[in-house]
């Protein structure tokens, strides 16, 4: 049976920009890639985001440049049930809004890309890549994964492209139930 996958990007709708979340005393964390790196993290404590430009509220955004994935309590219930061992749910604070709402830490890395079936592929400067960067993809243009590859995972970054973050099609299904997305989703597979 195949398995299909979805990149979740953001929506062309009208949100409400969050800013990266820091510690709640405003703290910033000292790497803030922290929540997108694919690695299981240690409690990081209380931390909050400001809202950095107003507008309709919803439940699942990504703050910052980083791309931060916050989301409402309901949709960390879709991640608590169907990807348990997948993501990491740290609350946060959002400035104005009475909801309660987490960020999701998805902590499985797969190297799953199929790169001779995406349709663009840009690697970091391969010649002068900056550190740390060296063999990875800078962008992918029509994103195209191998499921047998993803060894049984439901939420997951991708090896080399930890920009990405990809959900399989029952957390999609799932999170679209909950509606007032500020997300969309790009079928991968």
């Amino acid at each position: 049976m195949d398995r299909n996958f979805y990149w979740v990007g953001l929506a062309d709708v009208p949100r409400w920009l969050i800013e990266t979340p820091t510690r709640t005393s405003g703290e910033a964390f000292d790497e803030p890639w922290l929540f997108t790196d694919g690695e299981i993290l240690p409690d990081p404590g209380s931390i909050k985001s400001q809202v950095s430009h107003p507008g309709t509220q919803r439940a699942f955004v990504f703050g910052g440049v980083e791309r931060t994935p916050i989301v409402s309590e309901a949709l960390a219930n879709v991640f608590r049930t169907l990807a348990p061992d997948d993501v990491q749910l740290f609350p946060v604070s959002i400035e104005g809004a009475p909801e309660r709402y987490f960020v999701v830490n998805a902590t499985k890395v797969v190297d799953a890309i199929d790169e001779a079936r995406c349709r663009e592929v840009h690697h970091h400067d391969e010649d002068d890549p900056a550190p740390g960067y060296e063999g990875e993809y800078d962008w992918i243009y029509g994103l195209r994964i191998d499921p047998s590859k993803t060894e049984g995972a439901q939420v997951f970054r991708l090896k080399k492209f930890k920009t990405a973050l990809i959900v399989s099609e029952d957390v999609k299904s799932a999170i679209e139930g909950v509606g007032n997305l500020g997300v969309s989703f790009e079928r991968v597979t």
